[in-house]
């Protein structure tokens, strides 16, 4: 990993975003974004002051949603913070692979209230290209020439994990020497957050935003949407090395797997996760031992920290006492399909900096979550070799990268 670039509700650049993860910063609100007055969820993550023009156009930003100029700008941050020159590489080389759960539902919705209200002349003849999902890799891939690979990854909530994997493992084998990589999402919309508070327990409903999203607290009540882009530049060592590119950190594996169990609902018994969490190892070639820090996916909701809690201590048996766990979505909240982009951020961050990222709002012991160090509400120093960050999502989608400081062999 050689470049990074965030847009987010604790901030809109790399080193502010960074600085308030360490600060412990909740970056949840009430949400004024949409009107939520029918609604039983009132707090959200939201992305308050960006300016697309400040990446592009005026005249190409109107023809992209939100989310794919979240995208953009991230990518843009991701470039020039690794420093590279795109015209001074091998175009059929560079790929782009971005997850998003969703696209372009702010557009979907807008649009289709244009279609009910005035008919379909007055429809966008951008409305598709906005629309879908894979929008923001080819906006991506034009805006720097890349000509190599290039997907988008829909795997729910584990998109942006998935996606950095498959880089990953397309760079490994030799498809490709550089892919920029991540995920973006804006779907605090009215229908998106609606069907989410529909959705049973799924969305907290404490209107303290400094209490909604508290993972792995007795009293946690469900996540807190957020919004924004997390996007990298990875590089194979070889090519990073020959260009004397800033090495944040190596990505030394992947795993993936399947709860094969329920559409929203994590496997109990955490048969999923664990399987994810060991296929990563072995991919690294590395032991339980070698971890120091895990990101968990820790959404806030009654199920999901549960399981993977259990998951955890079954993955780490007796190592468990020396690990340390934490949820940074009790600050950024929880961004969907973008969400594991931006841990993988603070991940690697937190390998570089031999510092922990707390959760905050932890107050309250669950006896079902019972590992032994979730990092409670204040960061610390600690040194840290390697971590995994974990993302999960509906459908029972898992992914898991592990992450090391690089030793440049």
């Amino acid at each position: 990993m050689t470049g990074a670039g965030v847009i987010s509700p604790l901030g809109n650049d790399l080193d502010t975003f960074y600085e308030s993860v360490r600060n412990g910063v909740c970056g949840i609100k009430t949400c004024t974004r949409i009107d939520t007055s029918d609604l039983p969820t009132k707090v959200a993550a939201t992305v308050d002051v960006f300016d697309p023009t400040d990446y592009m156009e005026v005249k190409e930003s109107r023809r992209m949603d939100r989310y794919a100029h979240f995208a953009v700008a991230a990518a843009t941050q991701a470039v020039k913070n690794a420093g590279l020159d795109v015209t001074r590489v091998d175009a059929d080389r560079m790929g782009v692979i971005v997850g998003s759960g969703v696209g372009g539902v702010d557009t979907f919705e807008k649009q289709h209230n244009i279609y009910l209200e005035k008919g379909f002349k007055r429809v966008s003849p951008f409305f598709l290209t906005m629309m879908i999902a894979d929008s923001a890799a080819g906006l991506i891939a034009i805006k720097f020439g890349a000509k190599g690979i290039n997907e988008c990854i829909v795997n729910s909530c584990a998109s942006s994990t998935s996606a950095i994997g498959e880089a990953f493992r397309t760079i490994r084998d030799g498809y490709a020497d550089i892919i920029i990589t991540g995920g973006s999402e804006a779907c605090i919309t009215p229908m998106a957050f609606a069907a989410f508070c529909a959705a049973g327990r799924a969305m907290s409903v404490n209107e303290d935003p400094s209490k909604a999203c508290r993972p792995f607290d007795k009293q946690r009540d469900g996540f807190v949407m957020g919004e924004g882009a997390g996007m990298l530049v990875l590089e194979s060592m070889e090519h990073a090395v020959s260009r004397n590119a800033p090495i944040i950190v190596e990505i030394a594996g992947y795993g993936s797997s399947c709860d094969a169990y329920h559409i929203t609902a994590p496997d109990p018994e955490g048969g999923g996760f664990i399987k994810c969490m060991e296929n990563a190892l072995v991919d690294a070639g590395m032991d339980i031992s070698q971890i120091d820090y895990i990101n968990a996916h820790g959404t806030s909701t009654p199920l999901n920290d549960k399981a993977e809690s259990q998951a955890i201590r079954k993955v780490f048996k007796e190592y468990t006492g020396n690990l340390s766990v934490s949820s940074t979505k009790s600050m950024t909240g929880h961004l969907l399909g973008a969400a594991g982009a931006i841990e993988a951020i603070i991940t690697a961050y937190a390998i570089q900096n031999n510092f922990l990222p707390p959760t905050i709002g932890y107050e309250i012991p669950d006896p079902e979550c019972d590992l032994p160090d979730y990092v409670p509400n204040m960061g610390r120093n600690k040194m840290v070799r390697a971590a995994l960050t974990n993302g999960f999502g509906f459908g029972g989608h898992n992914a898991c990268l592990v992450l090391k400081k690089c030793n440049g062999d």
